[in-house]
């Protein structure tokens, strides 16, 4: 049988363009230059302790203690044993990042449209319209790296189950079970958990229209087969799975046993995050207009409106120098909407909406439904707590999200409501492209294609029309943070608020305008198509300009090559500060905790340099959390003497300087007393007062109210020291209590006394404490988590399972096409 290069030479030059384009769009890339990502930049903070300790050791280390006091490192780009679909996700992110997401974003996207019968040219297209939207780019810019990651092979899962649908089962198993296992790997389970949501309304349209065309035993069948690939995903990343389901509990996801706030009242137990967390960020009603208009409600919160603006020209009224003025300008806070922060709209595209209602007036079926389905679904749920005809919205306002909160599992595991857009980001490219395929389709009259043409520029191109003649009556340009501005400049704080506006209304005025145009072109190359004046290659090449012109031109505004910098800055993001320097003279084990002015605006910049109470991450240990809560961010001595917190960075006259407390308890410390407490509510709260370094508190049922005797020959030291590992030794003429300056995690912590198992107890609500008989000895911590050895194993199998699977489809399928 002869290799069929002829058939796969199109699909190798459009795998070469998408590389081509990656490159382009981020081209300072091959100047060695990296893109400023500043969630990056914290991350880099967090890891630091992991990353040197491998470069040091050559090991993998599954804690870190540079952070919050010590937490796992599971959601920190831990790296495990055995987990092989890593290695083909890096084969596959071959190009230098950012430009790797973006060609993952096309060849995704591609392949999932092959999968639908599209043809190559088309399928390239909405490859483009796809990654060029504008959300998808802006990530990529602030560095929700994983997000993307997760993204990128939504798509190619998709793929995956149309062609097990589509009797394709060898091919169609193989590549959901790939892409399954390379999107589970991209950890972010909030976008894995939205894919999910997304394939469950496939699955109803595709079981709706098997019982409609009595083929239910192929819609079974193919389910269970995508069911064997899900456990076959599962299990190639069976240990980030088993730790993350091991650390959610624990972590801020997970439930907490004080049922009050930090000023004493009662609080609503929950299971997870609170509703008021989950629905911070929900997508105003009218602010969903974003996905046509791109700054229809100002854009980001802080836009370049340069010199011509109202507020260049505010400034300059004002006495502001040119330079002054025009700095202003260039961070104006323009966005108007409801949500807190917003970096940019997340803009789909107008020539891709008006194409996807064009679609909606021609297609049928299955693909149609599910399409739509999943556009509403996403856009109902990313208003969180919007809902229509609500003037003052509260998070039980809108009765889908409600729903979803209290009866969707793990719904209420996340946050950001608003991005669950993705999958509306990832439905209206796929129905647009499939306008233009119903368009070149011969099997439908050109009398049908017109009427919806004619339907399709009467809504978008009259939506944008009525905007612009009606703009000030349907829109007031006020901001939630106008009073702010408005006290804040004091007596010209209103000549600001206005200038603000004006510049508002030149914004949606411009891109409304903008909207409209390439409505109406995109409308003539169809209606041309229709009167035989232009080829079906030719519309082909004008869309494709157009889209890729309406998208880029959107996206550089947020993404461009100002965004890069040397690369060694982005790797050596943190600089220390006299401060710093002098902190790193003691090589003692301690823990730091800043409070200077650089720390708030770098929350992990003591941690890339220190054993440290700050530190960035969105799931840290839920009884750091409440500790802080309560304590550590009130600046409780008693609290910070227990967590080993020898150093305070304070600043003064703008100058950062090292506090040394000499009240630190030190690694370790025998107390007199520990006393059994009722409730975790008095725990936390008796630390306000309580003399931490003499008496412990707990609620363990393996404890009990006790005192001890301690004198001065009792005593115990650190003398080794890495992060998974703490050697000490202990003198004490009685048997006592020893109390450990380590955040206490119930799993994968081993304490040894001479060698002899002995348990952990949680005291102090977030530390550890061991029972430790009189005489001297010799104590170990180690962390080994089970869960790791187990989930290696598991991943190790079912890579050896895939390998033998792929082997088999490979051979079967080639002696299916010699037969």
């Amino acid at each position: 049988m002869s290799f069929p290069f002829k058939k796969i030479l199109p699909h190798l030059l459009v795998l070469l363009g998408f590389v081509v384009i990656s490159l382009a769009y981020f081209s300072p890339v091959l100047q060695g230059k990296q893109i400023f990502q500043s969630d990056i930049k914290h991350y880099i903070g967090m890891a630091q302790q992991q990353k040197e300790f491998k470069a040091n050791t050559g090991q993998e280390t599954y804690w870190t203690n540079s952070a919050f006091g010590g937490m796992p490192t599971y959601q920190l780009g831990a790296r495990y044993p055995h987990n092989y679909i890593k290695k083909l996700d890096s084969v596959l992110r071959f190009l230098p990042r950012p430009a790797d997401y973006l060609f993952i974003y096309f060849i995704g996207f591609y392949i999932l449209l092959l999968s639908l019968k599209v043809d190559f040219k088309l399928a390239a297209l909405g490859a483009l319209a796809f990654g060029f939207s504008t959300y998808l780019i802006i990530i990529l810019g602030v560095g929700h790296n994983s997000k993307a990651h997760a993204i990128a092979y939504m798509p190619l899962v998709l793929a995956g189950i149309v062609l097990t649908f589509r009797k394709r089962f060898i091919l169609g198993f193989l590549l959901t079970a790939i892409a399954l296992a390379l999107e589970i790997g991209a950890n972010h389970f909030q976008m894995t958990y939205y894919l999910m949501l997304l394939v469950l309304v496939l699955g109803i349209a595709y079981f709706v229209d098997a019982y409609k065309k009595q083929m239910l035993p192929h819609f079974f069948k193919a389910t269970g087969i995508m069911f064997v690939a899900l456990i076959l995903a599962i299990g190639l990343n069976a240990t980030n799975i088993l730790a993350t389901q091991e650390y959610v509990k624990e972590s801020t996801r997970g439930q907490s046993e004080l049922t009050i706030t930090t000023d004493g009242l009662s609080k609503e137990a929950t299971s997870g995050l609170s509703k008021d967390y989950i629905t911070e960020y929900s997508y105003g009603i009218g602010e969903s207009l974003n996905l046509f208009v791109p700054r229809l409600f100002g854009g980001g919160n802080y836009e370049d409106v340069g010199k011509e603006s109202e507020i260049y020209q505010f400034f300059r009224t004002i006495g502001a120098s040119p330079t002054e003025a025009l700095e202003q300008a260039q961070n104006a806070p323009t966005y108007w909407g409801s949500q807190p922060i917003v970096e940019a709209p997340a803009y789909v595209g107008a020539v891709v909406i008006f194409l996807a209602i064009f679609a909606l007036f021609l297609l049928k079926g299955r693909l149609k439904w599910w399409l739509v389905g999943g556009i509403l679904m996403s856009w109902i749920l990313s208003l969180g707590k919007n809902w229509f005809f609500v003037t003052n919205p509260d998070p039980d306002s809108n009765p889908i999200t409600n729903f979803f909160i209290n009866y969707v599992p793990l719904y209420d595991k996340f946050r950001a409501v608003s991005s669950i857009q993705v999958l509306l980001e990832l439905c209206i490219p796929v129905l647009a492209i499939f306008g233009l395929v119903k368009l070149f389709n011969d099997f439908d009259k050109d009398e049908r294609k017109l009427k919806a043409l004619k339907f399709s520029l009467a809504i978008a191109g009259g939506l944008a029309l009525v905007f612009l003649l009606f703009k000030s009556v349907l829109f007031d340009f006020v901001g939630a943070n106008d009073g702010y501005f408005r006290n804040a400049y004091g007596q010209y704080g209103q000549g600001f608020v206005d200038a603000l506006r004006d510049d508002r209304k030149t914004f949606f005025t411009q891109d409304t305008l903008r909207t409209l145009v390439l409505v109406l072109l995109s409308a003539g190359a169809i209606f041309m198509f229709l009167k035989k004046k232009l080829s079906e290659t030719l519309v082909v090449g004008i869309f494709a300009i157009l889209i890729v012109f309406d998208l880029v031109g959107v996206d550089r505004r947020y993404v461009n090559t100002d965004n890069f910098i040397a690369g060694i800055k982005v790797e050596k993001p943190y600089l220390a500060n006299a401060a710093d320097k002098e902190i790193m003279q003691d090589d003692s084990y301690f823990r730091v905790w800043d409070i200077s002015t650089e720390g708030s605006r770098a929350p992990a910049k003591a941690a890339y340099f220190h054993n440290s109470l700050n530190g960035y991450h969105a799931a840290k240990l839920k009884r750091f959390e409440e500790l802080y809560d309560f304590h550590i961010s009130r600046n409780n001595m008693n609290v910070l003497n227990m967590l080993n917190t020898k150093y305070i960075i304070a600043e003064e006259e703008g100058k950062v300087f090292p506090f040394v407390n000499e009240d630190a308890n030190g690694n370790a410390w025998f107390v007199t007393e520990i006393e059994k407490l009722a409730s975790a509510n008095d725990e936390i709260r008796v630390l306000d007062s309580l003399q931490t370094n003499r008496k412990a508190v707990t609620t363990s049922s393996e404890l009990s109210s006790k005192t001890y005797v301690v004198d001065s020959t009792s005593r115990i030291n650190l003398i080794d020291y890495k992060p998974n590992y703490l050697k000490y030794t202990s003198t004490n003429n009685n048997d006592g209590f020893a109390v450990f300056s380590e955040m206490y995690y119930a799993h994968g912590w081993q304490a040894t006394i001479d060698g002899n198992a002995v348990p952990i107890q949680r005291v102090n609500y977030a530390l550890r404490g061991l029972q430790v008989p009189a005489g001297n000895h010799s104590i170990e911590f180690k962390f080994e988590p089970k869960v790791v050895q187990t989930g290696s194993m598991i991943a190790l199998m079912s890579a050896i399972i895939l390998g033998l699977l792929l082997v088999g489809g490979l051979w079967f399928g080639f002696k299916h096409k010699e037969s």
